[in-house]
Order: structure tokens, then C-alpha cells, then sequence
């Protein structure tokens, strides 16, 4: 591990500050990703800036309009939280389906949406290929186990997906990222927060150099009242999302007036199907419709040799939260 100097923040506008005046610098909140980084040579800052005594960063509050949680809330209090349990079930879940209890317990809702998006050879022991690690070195799912390889948004450069179950829920219900800067704020909508790889995949969120998250909002509404998430992977507990599926929605008069869908396990980032939204508003809400939604968003789907299966499985995952809402045979 890379020797390093520590400090603790005494403001957010003052951690900032201090970390975009020094490239190698870079924030220390739950730790829960930065810690295995620094162990495996992946991350390499010279200073760490701990921001865990910003109590008001800590915050979770509700407003008629919004919910709105502070980065440094842990995801095991979001979870538990009575408002979101009630009226954000789908945030909810995805909290409680995300890692273990011991580090939803540490990490901090700030830190969950900025991890790195991540296949098996970013994570190897040995050195290999990986343009995330190594920039320009090449991407060795291309030609090697693409299992678990991104179906949209991908680019030769980089096929990892985003392993977030939080940010899914949080992309369906048009979350906004409160970002404070080196002496600026501003509100980032959750799908521009993050980028898709193209040419430079070490790239992965629109932040600049001491951004620092401050909070996130939720937008109040019928659709997060009546919402669900749904986590598909290859064990039981404590695994990243083959798929993932976060949906809201709303009825008026018998008809289905809003639904939100938003996937996970599939993409760099999470994936809304905004043209099988269009589609199912104002109509049954039946797995008839729902199917034929969807077929739409999934003809731009690229597949490799092995991920294919991923498509049918995405498929079936929509259909199977939208049952879980009511929706008919």
C-alpha cells in the first residue's frame, strides 16, 4: 500500500477545496470500496480527506415534495428509515439486497453511487488487460469471459456494468445528485451523473476533481409509493446483479397513468426502458403488455458470446416486478 497522509474535514466546501487542490487527494467517507482499492494498488492517493465528522451530510429528512438523504448517511439507516420504508419501498430494498449487513452498516449512500463500475479481470490478482486499471492496455472481456458483460452502453474500450442497487432505484424515480464543488454547488439529474465509457472508461461520472456529493433527492410521487425492486444474481447473498429491475406506478381510472423502469447487472450506468414506459402509460397493465413493451428498448441490446442469456433474463425480471405490482396475466 502506497503511504499517505490523513486529515479530517471540518466543512464540505473545505473538503473540497482541499481535494481539488491536490490530484493525488480523494475523500474518505464508510471506506467500504476505497479500502480494497488502496490494498490492491487500484486507487494510489497520497492524501486522504476524512469527511465523517460532516454530520449534516448524515441527515435523512422528508419533505411533501422530496425525500432527501445526505451522502453520509449509511444505507443500513436508509434502509431501516421509516419514510422510505413507507412511501421509497423500492429504495428500501435495494438497500437491503445490496452487500452484507456489516458493510451497509459502514457504507455511506455517497460513497455506493460512486463506486466503479467493475468486471472479473478489474478485479484480478495478476495484471491483465483492463483500460479501467491501465489506461490504454486493452479490455480483456472482449475477447475473454463475458458473462457478465453490460448489454447496452458498452464500448470497445470497457464492457463492466455498475454494480449499485441503490443507484438503479434511485435512476427510476429521477433521483438529483447534489454536488458540492470547490466553491459552488450545483444539482446533477441522476442520468447525467453518470458517463458511458466510449474511449476513456476511467471516466465514470460528469464529477470534476473535489466534487464532493452532499445529497441526494427524490422527487415525491405516486410512482415511488408504489414501487418495487427486484435483484437477480447468481447466489443467495452478498453478489453483484446478474439483472435488476426497479419499478413504479401509478394508476388513474383504472388505467396505468405512470410506471418507471429502470435496470441494473446491464449497463455502465443504470438503464432506464424510457420507450416501454411511453408505451404502457395509458394503457392495461398486463404481462401481455408489458412484454410487448419492452422489446422495443431491448432491440438495441448488443450481446457477446456468453451474456446473451441476460436479455431473456431482463425480460422475465420486468415482468416479474410488475406482478409483484399487480399487474394481470
Amino acid at each position: 500500500m502506497r503511504p499517505f497522509t490523513y486529515e479530517r474535514a471540518s466543512d464540505a466546501a473545505g473538503a473540497s477545496t482541499l481535494v481539488a487542490r491536490d490530484p493525488d487527494a480523494a475523500f474518505l467517507a464508510g471506506g467500504t470500496e476505497l479500502v480494497n482499492w488502496l490494498k490492491e494498488g487500484i486507487a494510489r492517493p497520497t492524501r486522504l480527506v476524512d469527511i465523517n465528522r460532516l454530520g449534516s451530510l448524515a441527515e435523512i429528512s422528508a419533505t411533501p415534495d422530496a425525500l432527501w438523504i445526505g451522502a453520509l448517511a449509511r444505507m443500513s439507516d436508509v434502509a431501516v428509515h421509516r419514510t422510505v420504508r413507507e412511501d421509497y419501498p423500492a429504495i428500501a430494498q435495494a438497500l437491503l439486497r445490496s452487500a452484507s449487513a456489516q458493510l451497509r452498516n459502514m457504507a455511506s449512500m455517497g460513497g455506493n453511487l460512486m463506486q466503479k463500475t467493475r468486471c472479473p479481470y478489474f478485479r484480478a490478482d495478476v495484471a491483465l488487460p483492463c483500460n479501467k486499471r491501465t489506461p490504454g492496455s486493452g479490455c480483456s472481456m472482449r475477447e475473454g469471459n463475458d458473462r457478465s458483460a453490460s448489454l447496452f452502453g458498452w464500448s470497445d474500450a470497457c464492457l463492466a456494468t455498475h454494480p449499485s442497487d441503490a443507484a438503479v432505484a434511485l435512476a427510476a424515480f429521477d433521483a438529483i445528485v447534489h454536488v458540492q464543488g470547490s466553491g459552488t454547488q450545483r444539482a446533477v439529474p441522476i442520468d447525467d451523473f453518470y458517463r458511458l465509457p466510449g474511449d476513456e472508461p476511467t471516466n465514470e461520472t460528469t464529477l470534476s476533481h473535489g466534487d464532493l456529493i452532499v445529497a441526494i433527492e427524490v422527487p415525491a410521487g405516486a410512482t415511488t409509493r408504489r414501487s418495487h425492486y427486484l435483484k437477480v444474481r447468481e447466489r443467495g447473498s452478498y453478489e453483484f446483479a446478474l439483472v435488476s429491475v426497479a419499478m413504479g406506478v401509478e394508476f388513474a381510472e383504472g388505467t396505468l397513468s405512470g410506471v418507471r423502469i429502470a435496470l441494473g447487472g446491464l449497463a455502465p450506468k443504470p438503464w432506464r426502458l424510457r420507450q416501454a414506459e411511453a408505451s404502457l402509460r395509458g394503457g392495461e397493465f398486463t404481462t401481455a403488455a408489458i412484454r410487448s413493451a419492452i422489446d422495443a428498448d431491448f432491440s438495441y441490446a448488443r450481446a457477446g458470446r456468453e451474456n446473451a442469456f441476460k436479455i431473456e433474463l431482463a425480460k422475465r425480471a420486468v415482468v416479474r416486478a410488475a406482478q409483484a405490482l399487480g399487474a394481470r396475466r
